[in-house]
């Protein structure tokens, strides 16, 4: 192949990837699996949105403790999920928690991708001294139990939404880096590589604009899945008592706050696992439908 035949082959920049990810958001609508973890996703997403039209009571307010499901308030409203211990509406608690999840876990993510990209682009495209050195600090950080290492980092900085998107972006960046290492060390050897290259393109540029578009599928297909795990992340640690501070509605800390009544009262905490449940379900689902679009690709 000659040098004038690389330089003039194209290369997928993002615009053209954008519209591609685009068709395949699309074409879900060709996968059940797909489809059904769209519209559980988009439930939440909309229960989030217009949490002050749905929650029919305010979600610190202590009203009736011990509530059970479909009873009727003195104000003539009517708890649909009961109420805990201490008098507050489960339904607009689990309603203004859907907030916290869908802020917080989005922004952990993005935040998380952001660093692990940029790590492995760097490791993957440049190798070398580079690469040992950032796959080392991956591996040393990897190597700690996850759970343990969230609650080291948690304990350490304080619990607060900002701090749990700190501790999920040092925890899960090192296994993102790893996708993209991979990724990358295919798709350095591309001719639309070699044809920036000789365009003298800077090794930035050739990272971003002709590596990482190309890159996509497998992370956008991660990025769900791994959301789903973000989720459970911050559900663990509210269960914990690391998650956000009290009053504070969070899924994770109603169950915490619960379990020791939930023989007794299981609505208290059976309607908080299945909200929790049900948004994992639906990005592991969407997930599937993205992998099978892919697939066909």
């Amino acid at each position: 192949m000659t040098t004038q035949s690389i330089t003039e082959m194209p290369s997928v920049g993002y615009g053209a990837a954008f519209l591609r990810a685009i068709k395949s958001f699309g074409l879900l609508r060709e996968s059940w699996v797909g489809m059904i973890g769209v519209f559980l996703v988009l439930f939440w997403v909309i229960v989030a949105i217009f949490a002050p039209l749905i929650a029919q009571f305010d979600p610190n307010a202590s009203i009736q403790p011990f509530a059970k499901p479909g009873v009727v308030a003195a104000s003539g409203s009517t708890f649909w999920l009961g109420t805990d211990h201490m008098g507050r509406d489960i339904l607009s608690r689990i309603v203004w928690g859907s907030r916290t999840v869908l802020v917080y876990a989005p922004l952990a993510t993005l935040s998380a991708y952001t660093v692990g990209i940029l790590m492995g682009l760097m490791a993957g495209y440049r190798g070398g001294l580079v690469d040992d050195v950032l796959s080392r600090i991956s591996d040393i950080i990897l190597s700690f139990p996850v759970l343990v290492l969230y609650i080291i980092v948690i304990a350490t900085i304080g619990a607060s939404g900002f701090n749990i998107v700190i501790a999920i972006t040092f925890a899960s960046s090192p296994g993102i880096m790893r996708i993209v290492r991979g990724l990358v060390l295919d798709l350095r050897n591309r001719d639309y590589v070699a044809a920036a290259q000789t365009r003298g393109e800077t090794d930035w540029r050739i990272m971003l604009f002709e590596i990482l578009p190309n890159a996509r599928g497998p992370l956008i297909v991660d990025a769900c899945l791994r959301l789903g795990y973000v989720i459970i992340t911050i559900g663990v640690l509210g269960f914990l008592g690391l998650g956000l501070p009290p009053p504070d509605p969070d899924w994770g800390g109603m169950v915490n706050e619960t379990r020791q009544m939930a023989m007794v009262f299981p609505h208290m905490t059976l309607f908080p696992c299945i909200a929790i449940s049900s948004l994992i379900l639906g990005f592991n689902l969407l997930a599937d439908g993205l992998r099978e679009i892919s697939l066909r690709d």
